[in-house]
């Protein structure tokens, strides 16, 4: 067993990395895209793209539960391996797609097959022993971050030859990312802890019951909501306020992007441990949201471009509290339901991506426009801080009044709660 969980790892993490390469290689490219097909300026058009950012999330709100199930059923790998089989072929319909509406159908496709951050954050649950869970699971938070180091830069400079390229070749590295998955990735779920599909834990809504039963969790998910629903302004609103405030192109966004990878591989691969060690779970948690709360605020308020990579720095430093907080929640579970607790969670993260994107490109879109009072490029970065903030005072809240009844109690370096995206994670950009 000791071999297979050694094995398996490095197997699920170059397969995640792979997956985030594809990713990180539309990012710089995709709100250019969808605002030029809609024709007239960014402020005019920012609010049809956070619609194009809302369908993705809708898509793993309701299919990452599914995904989940499924994965608890039949297994991580032919879960994963389906998915990916599945982005590579959409990528290849949103490198071709011939008009707005077909650039919609992909995205839809896109939010299906991207739900299977589900079955990995499972599949590290299932080879990783408890005691070095938010270990591996900062190590995800790395891969995550490596891929956003190459990704959104090689995605802006082949963005700068055409818009359609970085498609093509997210497209390649998803199909190869399944074969290498075929031939090397093993199963990570014992046959004794799968259990039958049941349509009951399938369901987003229904399946959201699965953190009721853990109270740790449901504690926690205000502060999630808050926290995720700030990250959306970072995913749908960052290349829309650098290339309307500093004119940026779409290198110059793949380069910053790429930034945000390397600090939060910085953060994440080797910060978190320390900081785990040091603070504690909960103290790690509330520090790194204080840092996201200054780090929002310094984004709205920055006036040059340069700024923007100093602010970066003490932005990654709230990638401390995420894996600590997923190694809770993985705690909170049993093997035969890992992946519907992760698929349950997911689609909260998600749900939040469905509401956030929508809210923010309007409010940029308004607070830039001619028909606004005055002009605050940086207004959804002040309404995320807002939200961090209130989520910090949601989980002191919770913590204190958990502590009574041992949900919080310290027992050591490993106990709090995520952080994607997702994700997918938290620190998922």
């Amino acid at each position: 067993m000791a071999q297979k969980r050694s094995a398996a790892l490095p197997f699920i993490l170059v397969t995640l990395l792979l997956d985030v390469l594809g990713i990180g290689l539309i990012i710089p490219v995709l709100p250019k895209l969808v605002t030029t097909m809609g024709g007239g300026n960014i402020s005019e058009n920012s609010g049809l793209f956070g619609w194009f950012v809302a369908i993705y999330a809708s898509m793993q709100f309701l299919f990452s539960p599914v995904l989940g199930s499924l994965s608890d059923t039949y297994g991580r790998r032919p879960v994963i391996l389906l998915s990916l089989v599945g982005a590579g072929l959409d990528y290849l319909l949103l490198a071709f797609a011939p008009s707005l509406e077909w650039l919609f159908v992909g995205r839809v496709i896109s939010g299906i097959t991207g739900a299977n951050m589900t079955a990995i954050n499972a599949y590290v649950a299932d080879v990783s022993p408890p005691e070095k869970r938010a270990q591996n699971y900062g190590l995800m938070g790395a891969m995550f971050g490596i891929g956003f180091i190459l990704g959104p830069a090689v995605g802006g400079l082949l963005g700068s030859v055409g818009p359609r390229i970085p498609f093509l070749a997210a497209s390649a590295l998803n199909l190869l990312n399944a074969l290498y998955g075929f031939f090397v990735l093993p199963e990570s779920l014992e046959p004794k802890n799968r259990k039958p599909l049941s349509l009951r834990t399938a369901n987003p809504i229904s399946s959201l019951g699965a953190l009721a039963r853990h109270p740790i969790l449901l504690g926690l998910a205000g502060t999630m909501v808050c926290v995720s629903m700030a990250q959306q302004v970072l995913y749908s609103t960052w290349v829309l306020f650098t290339t309307f405030r500093f004119q940026w192109t779409e290198l110059q966004n793949g380069l910053s992007l790429s930034v945000v990878g390397i600090t939060a591989a910085v953060v994440q691969g080797g910060l978190t441990r320390v900081a785990v060690k040091q603070l504690g779970e909960r103290k790690a948690l509330v520090v790194g949201l204080g840092f996201s709360v200054v780090s929002y605020v310094m984004y709205g308020l920055a006036t040059q471009g340069w700024m923007l990579y100093a602010i970066l720095v003490v932005g990654s430093l709230g990638g401390i509290a995420g894996p600590s907080v997923q190694a809770l929640i993985s705690k909170a579970a049993g093997p035969s339901e890992q992946g519907t607790v992760q698929g349950a969670i997911s689609s909260i993260m998600s749900l939040t991506g469905v509401v956030g994107p929508v809210v923010f490109t309007h409010l940029f879109g308004y607070f830039t426009s001619d028909a606004a009072p005055m002009k605050i490029p940086g207004v959804a970065f002040f309404g995320g801080a807002a939200l961090i903030f209130l989520g910090m005072l949601l989980v002191s809240f919770h913590d204190h009044g958990a502590t009574s009844e041992g949900f919080f109690h310290d027992h050591g370096a490993t106990r709090f709660p995520p952080g994607r995206g997702q994700s997918r994670c938290w620190g998922r950009a």
